[in-house]
């Protein structure tokens, strides 16, 4: 008698081929999709989930990324390389350049994680981009967790929680009307690990402050800011030689970093693995503001 195979997939192969399934889906549906590309660990999985789900040919649609202009330089380096290797269409949506021509204000405190979101709905609307991809997981902040895999948004861009589609038995509906969108999010059920368990996987190259290395680093609120153009000490602070590295890769003005010595993609996993508080959490200024920080600025426009 022969023996039955087992054809069981992996969690990591499940999550891929959702994934994949939910891109090739937005390309059926819509007709001007984007990936949002900021050269972070998400946006670069999603670049590889990308890649498979359209071989052998070339990635069917651009890429964007919101430059705030406080990126640290070996996300914008890796970047450039990135997109000139795939050959892609890199759409950037300047803060500065916002800045300039008085579409936002520079906040008082130098900061411009805020007023990315006019310049994102300004480039929207000007390509005519119907559907975004993002990288957000829902592991990384409450309001995460409140949206889907579809992240119907509105004519001026906005998002209401209460407003949303059912995704049963995994039909998506991408129906909106000129001048609205919608968000995709394929990464909606993976956690951090899975990023990292992907990443080994894959063997894909990272920008490398995303590894333990020796930087500059100044304790604010009991995290690690590197010290910078952007960064600068105030009276009464002393800065430090720390070993550290980035968890997530946001604005330089606002992303701090963690202590660690996991320098090889097996010990980030390790470290991960034993963490209990969200690369969000532990990093991003910006998310401390308030409890709902997140989502006010997702209802206002936000990724």
């Amino acid at each position: 008698m022969s023996q039955t195979k087992d054809y069981r997939v992996s969690h990591l192969d499940a999550l891929e081929a959702e994934s994949i399934f939910v891109m090739r889906e937005v390309m059926a549906e819509f007709e001007r999709p984007v990936l949002l590309f900021s050269g972070g660990k998400d946006s670069i999985v999603m670049l590889r989930l990308a890649e498979k789900a359209f071989a052998p040919g070339r990635i069917p649609f651009p890429v964007m990324h919101v430059d705030t202009g406080h990126n640290f330089a070996e996300v914008l380096e890796y970047r450039d390389r990135r997109v000139a290797t795939l050959g892609l269409n890199l759409v950037v949506a300047s803060v500065q350049e916002a800045i300039d021509t008085g579409l936002v204000r520079e906040l008082p405190d130098g900061t411009r994680n805020r007023i990315q979101t006019p310049v994102l709905l300004a480039a929207v609307e000007k390509y005519r981009f119907d559907a975004l991809f993002g990288g957000a997981r829902r592991d990384e902040e409450k309001a995460r967790a409140k949206e889907r895999m579809f992240s119907f948004r509105d004519e001026f861009g906005q998002w209401d929680p209460k407003n949303q589609r059912p995704e049963l038995w995994s039909l998506y509906n991408g129906k909106h009307h000129p001048g609205e969108s919608i968000r995709v999010f394929p990464l909606s059920n993976w956690t951090e690990l899975d990023v990292w368990h992907y990443i080994a996987k894959e063997k894909i190259e990272l920008p490398s402050i995303y590894y333990a290395h020796d930087r500059e680093v100044v304790e604010r609120s009991g995290m690690f800011y590197a010290v910078n153009e952007f960064i600068q000490l105030r009276d009464g602070e002393t800065s430090e030689v720390r070993r550290v590295r980035y968890r997530t890769v946001g604005d330089a003005s606002q992303t701090a970093a963690v202590l660690s010595e996991a320098d090889t993609v097996e010990k980030v996993i390790d470290e991960v693995a034993a963490t209990r508080i969200t690369e969000r959490g532990a990093t991003r200024g910006d998310d401390k503001v308030s409890e709902a920080a997140m989502e006010d600025r997702k209802r206002e426009g936000y990724f």
